[in-house]
């Protein structure tokens, strides 16, 4: 009789396994051993083999192996707008398309972009997010937790409805009372359910369509609950400028002066800073989140501009966001490369971001982010069993000499084929486990219709060449 340990899972014969754990190990044929939903052994897998057993064994030739992917940044309910904001400045972006589309979605069309973006995130092997909020986030987190997929969700807070650089919709209008309210009850119905699966912050969409009273508030209420404030900021020369005209101060001197800037502070893009603001964000060390893909499609030149490799060397916890399917592509593997190439573009220095940096701003990073650093970002004994099997016998894999290189420079989330989640498969050969993958495809193309019909889809959709 053997007297090897019972294991719940072990995955064996990874080629090359990432662990991205404090010495950065990456092992040769390695194993995974989980049990109760982490990490109980990680090594070689004929050590692996000599002390534990388990009914369940994925034997995993041919793949490479890393830690659950954190994205810092997306808007779920955002799913279903991918080409409809195309070749426009940020004034335009928001108020001429992405407003007047969020104002159009109903609690329907929520849940089916909520399902669809878990699912792309997943495709993608993304096993975390943090969604800055809609006007039916209910419905994102019943769409997002039915998939297994972890989430952070927030209130959608303006309490300030016209700025320089326009008017929001009248469906988007609330009262700072309202908006605290409403976050505070979120707090309330969610912290502590979905075991551990869903966690709570807060959020203003913006620091020019926000009071002092709103930003000072939410911060209470994050201070209170434990969690963080999360906001947009400086993602483009126009909000800088924006801030400047309506408050006297850029935006992150506008967030020093109220005392809401620290640790616990998440902060989309901050690419547009000034001197001094650079010296606040190296004192307080908030998290701030690169979103490549979205300043490349949009023109913001914040990876021109932006000192996020800077800030980094600096001490500032810097981390990765897809931020939404109009911007095209809601794959992190995808924006670990637009980050590092661009930086090094920009920069006109080849050593700048090397692919192991960006890996850490996509695990490490976007876990401290969030707040989780303690439970995932890593593989390592005792951390929750999060993890993602990328093959590695595809074009884009070969030839394998350096793994990490391999999946900065030349594969894309599309080559993922296994994911778990606290040791729980949620994504196998592709396609999702715990809900219907192909019919949320199904709802995708009835929403898609149903959304276009409520649009000026003339105006918001930009076919510069004739449709017959």
């Amino acid at each position: 009789m053997s007297n090897n340990r019972q294991a719940d899972l072990i995955v064996r014969h990874i080629d090359w396994l990432i662990t991205v754990d404090p010495k950065r190990r990456i092992i040769r044929d390695a194993a995974l051993v989980i049990q109760d939903g982490k990490f109980a052994a990680i090594g070689k897998t004929d050590e692996i083999e000599r002390s534990w057993q388990s009914a369940k064994v994925v034997d995993a030739h041919g793949s490479v192996v890393t830690p659950g992917f954190v994205d810092n940044h997306l808007h779920a309910s955002f799913q279903m707008s991918r080409g409809l904001a195309d070749e426009a400045n940020a004034q335009s972006f928001l108020y001429d398309h992405m407003y007047p589309y969020e104002a159009a979605n109903t609690e329907e069309d929520v849940f089916v972009s909520s399902s669809f973006a878990a699912l792309e995130l997943l495709r993608h092997g993304v096993t975390c997010f943090v969604d800055p909020g809609n006007y039916h986030p209910d419905a994102t987190v019943k769409a997002v937790m039915a998939t297994g997929l972890r989430m952070n969700v927030a209130c959608s807070c303006f309490d300030q409805t016209k700025s320089v650089m326009g008017l929001l919709p009248a469906s988007m209008i609330e009262s700072t009372e309202k908006c605290l309210e409403k976050t505070e009850a979120m707090f309330e119905r969610y912290l502590g359910k979905h075991k551990g699966k869903l966690s709570v912050s807060a959020s203003f969409r913006g620091l020019n369509n926000a009071t002092d009273a709103l930003i000072l508030g939410l911060k209470g209420i994050a201070n209170k609950h434990n969690s963080f404030l999360q906001t947009h900021a400086c993602f483009s020369y126009s909000t800088h400028d924006s801030s400047v005209s309506q408050h006297k101060l850029p935006e992150i001197e506008r967030l020093e002066k109220l005392g809401v800037l620290d640790e616990n502070t998440l902060l989309v893009h901050s690419g547009w800073l000034e001197p001094q603001e650079v010296a606040m964000l190296a004192k307080r060390k908030p998290t701030l989140v690169c979103s490549p893909s979205s300043s490349m499609h949009n023109g913001y030149g914040y990876i021109n501009v932006g000192m996020h490799p800077e800030l980094m060397a600096l001490g500032v916890n810097v981390s990765l966001g897809s931020d939404h399917a109009c911007s095209g592509v809601v794959d992190i593997v995808q924006e670990m490369r637009m980050c590092a190439c661009g930086y090094k573009e920009a920069r006109i220095n080849p050593r700048v971001m090397p692919p192991e940096q960006a890996l850490e701003m996509a695990t490490l990073g976007g876990a401290k982010g969030v707040g989780m650093l303690d439970r995932i970002g890593s593989i390592e004994l005792g951390k929750e069993a999060d993890f993602v099997l990328f093959d590695a016998t595809v074009p884009e894999w070969q030839p394998l000499y350096n793994p990490v290189s391999n999946l900065v420079y030349g594969a894309t989330g599309n080559t993922v084929k296994h994911v778990w989640i606290a040791g729980e498969q949620v994504l196998r050969d592709g396609k999702l486990t715990k809900v219907d993958h192909d019919e949320i495809m199904r709802q995708v193309g009835i929403t898609s219709q149903r959304i276009a019909g409520r649009l000026d889809m003339k105006k918001v959709v930009k076919l510069l060449w004739p449709v017959e």
